[in-house]
């Protein structure tokens, strides 16, 4: 009788079928018949691990910093996917080992490499059913799916059973990063800078100098708006702690999560370090942020004599080359908006009178023929503004605070806006280029409560693009609001986008 290959497919046939291998060999032998090979297949145990049910996806949180529990060290760190801590290296003496003998948890994810491993058996796991563990870590959004966020609207179930809608998600308020979160929260919510981050291979290959450590802040920011889009997350909501560890680092502690800021002084700064980080020159089109916001005025300037001059020194004065008016173009990210001082003193009931004005009133500093006096510290200088470039997005902030060497003082006046179609078409110079003026509003950041430091506190107005509705979120806290009920808070800073017609094209290249 001649041998004959077998081919084992289950683990428990195993021994069986190597004995009656084995056995037909002994045979063969002593017939003296020539034997064929015999094949014994290995197990894989990668793709059969018994410990896939200890997994408790309920614990895991890949939101705070990757950095070994134990050593505190950032290198080679490995999540126990049982228990939801940090360990760092795999080998005999590490930490994650220690971990898997001692507390009997036995399934370890590698943050970097993204794979699944045994330990102490030390063998690495590959199951398909592991992929939304490693989803939730680092998202990925194809160009098919991010022209469908535009559109979506429907509601994503998270692993807890709360439903929640990707983008309008709460951020975790560490301790007093309010202020961080409405400006990041705003940000992720404007489609171009939206779908430039969603994917990683638009700012992944970029190359700063050396030792620079502003690249963590596209980093950063690129992950923080994938995992506020992720339709499949484990949770509905998302902590914002190691975005503003980068904001902390790369500002030399300008800004900190323990000590309340301002959000204008944020904004400013994160959009050109942002920019800068993603190697942005002076031209316009160097970066998606000033492709995004930034627009072009003419700045027209003269000097006015001291008032303690005669009349006669004064006319002389004026007849000199250094009291005329002089021009030049200057780039804006953002548009300031000057408040008129609020009343003194309260009306006949004893209340408080809370003024209000239109916003077209406050944007006629920009019509080009309005001028405002800035003082110096010996002459002063009228100056007047016309806007020559609209950016796709345009950034007011409305001046509500006015801070002195003793505390800081807020103006309560109510800014009445429209939330659609404001035409700008009046502030345009006469020579400029911009088929289409009108905008809508798409943010709006609010401050309620007392001026001083850690008094008040900061809440964003976000509309959501696929479902056309309006979202207020104040940290954790997302719910609907009407629009109707924008207008009456008071708004610090807004976003507006450029209304879509046949003639901005350049818009919709952007979004797409």
């Amino acid at each position: 009788m001649k041998g004959t290959k077998r081919k084992v497919s289950t683990e428990a046939d195993e021994n069986i079928v190597k004995k009656s291998i084995l056995g037909d060999l002994e045979e063969d032998y002593a017939s003296g018949d020539e034997a064929y090979e015999v094949d014994i297949p290995k197990i894989d145990r990668s793709r059969s691990c018994p410990y896939l049910d200890t997994i408790n996806r309920s614990l895991l949180d890949f939101d705070f910093e990757k950095l070994c529990s134990v050593s505190l060290s950032h290198l080679n760190v490995y999540a126990c996917l049982v228990c939801g801590k940090y360990f760092q290296g795999r080998g005999r003496k590490s930490h994650a080992n220690t971990h898997s003998v001692e507390v009997n948890h036995h399934v370890f994810l590698n943050l970097y490499t993204l794979k699944f491993y045994c330990l102490p058996d030390n063998y690495q796991i590959i199951d398909s059913s592991l992929e939304d563990i490693t989803f939730v870590l680092n998202p990925t959004f194809t160009k098919v799916q991010i022209k469908q966020i535009a559109s979506e609207s429907k509601l994503s179930r998270a692993y807890d059973g709360t439903t929640y809608l990707p983008g309008i998600v709460g951020l975790n308020n560490i301790k007093a990063n309010d202020y961080c979160n409405v400006v990041l929260q705003a940000l992720s919510n404007v489609p171009p800078l939206r779908n430039y981050f969603l994917r990683e291979e638009n700012y992944s290959h970029i190359k700063r100098p050396p030792g620079d450590i502003m690249i963590l802040l596209s980093q950063r920011f690129g992950e923080l708006i994938r995992k506020l889009w992720n339709p499949r997350n484990f949770k509905a909501h998302v902590s914002p702690h190691e975005m503003l560890q980068s904001i902390v680092l790369c500002s030399r502690k300008r800004f900190q999560i323990t000590k309340q800021g301002d959000p204008l002084d944020l904004l400013a700064w994160f959009m050109n370090s942002l920019h800068v980080a993603l190697n942005g020159t002076k031209k316009r089109s160097s970066s998606i942020v000033t492709k995004t916001f930034q627009g072009e005025m003419k700045v027209f300037s003269r000097k006015i004599p001291n008032p303690e001059f005669s009349d006669e020194q004064k006319k002389k004065l004026l007849e000199t080359e250094e009291y005329q008016e002089t021009m030049v173009k200057a780039p804006f990210l953002y548009l300031t908006l000057d408040l008129p001082s609020a009343p003194l003193y309260k009306d006949e009931l004893e209340h408080n009178i809370i003024p209000q004005i239109p916003l077209s009133m406050l944007l006629a500093k920009f019509n080009g023929m309005t001028e405002k006096e800035y003082k110096g510290k010996r002459d002063s200088t009228m100056k007047r503004f016309e806007i020559t470039k609209l950016p796709p997005y345009l950034i007011f902030y409305i001046k509500r605070f006015t801070k002195n060497l003793f505390f800081t003082e807020k103006n309560p006046t109510i800014v009445n806006f429209p939330v659609k179609n404001i035409d700008l078409e009046e502030l345009v110079a006469a020579d400029a280029k911009c088929p289409n003026t009108c905008y809508d509003l798409m943010a709006n950041i609010v401050h309620d409560g007392e001026p001083n430091e850690g008094k008040g506190s900061y809440r964003v107005h976000i509309l959501h693009q696929g479902s056309n509705l309006w979202y207020e979120m104040q940290d954790l806290h997302v719910t609907d609001i009407l629009p109707q009920m924008i207008t009456l808070s008071e708004a610090y800073i807004q976003i507006w986008a450029l209304r879509k017609t046949a003639n901005t094209n350049d818009q919709q290249q952007m979004e797409t």
